[in-house]
């Protein structure tokens, strides 16, 4: 719970001009249009493919496992050995998935860092090397070559049954571990227009951004088509890349949308600084109800004719608790929300149940996102 807390306060002291209930006034606030939009067709490319580490001390996948010594075996056989996959018996290896992230204007010989995860059994991947691995795309081309030895952030310590275990060592990467064999074609000279496409979808945002544009270009060359995407036009002759970053560094107003996100897996509330409360009373209560099992032994008297029997006894507690009364008067704001939910002791998932009430009383101008 107090970690539900301080994501509220430290929420509401980080993010500026939290609005007063009744107020129409907004603060705008700005942002670097890189920082709010990506330009389409430049991005990045999923690249991953499958693989063995070896060199591991006994931690390997197990026997079970049959994938990892069939493709130790096929690898041997493409060096000239041939080796039966039935006839190997190693722990020292394991079969892993290697993936790696391709950016845009890669080309031969970048170097890309790679995350490897064991795809068996295997106990840690610490001290292996991952033999050479294909990186595939979508297209199920190969993009690029990975090999290297892995940096475990943990480790995994079994001795006569007693496990000790920090973090995840089934999981490893290795920096610059691979390299580029095939660039992603994308040219930008001889294009007469770009596409701006807005993370999070905003009529007044994608206006704004299409008027600053075209002040300090001193031009009509931006237009908003919908509230993400905003077309932009080169002019003849124009340094495209000199062109993009320079609208790239621009900033323009935003108006981020009030929002209020729930984690009801963890009890995490968080609540922006634009959301707007209006007034209301809150009572808020609860029923706990404890139900109490135990075993009792039944015995007849001595000389008797009964029989030993054991007896379950249950019994039931119900407590309702008093209801506690929150009053958020005109004015008030989300610091006075989250100090009158602490006063009466609210645990995290109360005030996600709190939160649901006020928006369905609408006294909570902003929505709710529930991950």
């Amino acid at each position: 719970m107090m970690r539900a807390w301080a994501l509220l306060a430290s929420m509401f002291l980080l993010v500026p001009g939290a609005l007063w209930a009744g107020e129409p006034a907004v603060v705008v606030r700005e942002a670097r249009i890189k920082d709010l939009a990506t330009i389409e067709g430049i991005r990045d490319n999923q690249l991953v493919g499958y693989g063995i580490v070896v060199g591991l001390q006994g931690t390997g996948d197990s026997q079970q496992t049959t994938f990892p010594t069939q493709t130790l075996a096929s690898t041997l056989l493409r060096m000239g050995v041939s080796v039966p996959a039935a006839a190997i018996r190693v722990q020292n290896l394991a079969a892993v998935f290697v993936s790696a992230t391709l950016p845009p204007f890669a080309r031969p010989g970048t170097k890309l860092d790679i995350t490897a995860s064991s795809a068996g059994d295997a106990r840690s991947l610490e001290g292996g090397l991952l033999l050479l691995t294909a990186l595939y795309g979508a297209d199920g081309k190969i993009y690029a070559q990975a090999q290297g030895p892995l940096v475990v952030g943990g480790y995994s310590v079994n001795v006569n049954g007693n496990v000790k275990q920090f973090n995840h060592p089934n999981t490893a990467r290795v920096p610059g571990g691979a390299m580029v064999e095939r660039g992603v074609p994308l040219e930008l000279a001889g294009r007469g227009q770009f596409s701006l496409l807005l993370e999070s979808a905003d009529f007044k945002t994608a206006e704004s951004m299409a008027q600053t544009i075209n002040r300090e270009l001193g031009r009509s060359a931006a237009h908003a088509v919908d509230s993400r995407r905003v077309d932009l036009e080169v002019a003849k002759g124009e340094d495209i890349p000199a062109l993009l970053g320079r609208v790239e560094a621009m900033e323009i107003p935003v108006f981020p949308r009030a929002k209020v996100v729930v984690n009801e897996r963890t009890g995490t509330v968080v609540i922006g600084g634009t959301v707007v409360l209006q007034p209301v009373s809150i009572l808020h209560g609860g029923l706990s109800v404890n139900i109490v099992s135990h075993f009792e032994v039944s015995q007849p008297e001595a000389f008797g004719t009964g029989s030993t029997k054991v007896v379950q006894q249950t019994r039931v507690d119900a407590v309702d608790k008093p209801v506690n009364r929150i009053e958020l008067k005109q004015g008030a704001t989300v610091d006075d929300l989250v100090r009158s939910l602490q006063t009466i002791g609210a645990s995290a998932r109360d005030v996600i149940s709190i939160l649901q009430a006020m928006k369905s009383a609408g006294a909570l101008e902003a929505e709710i996102e529930v991950l």
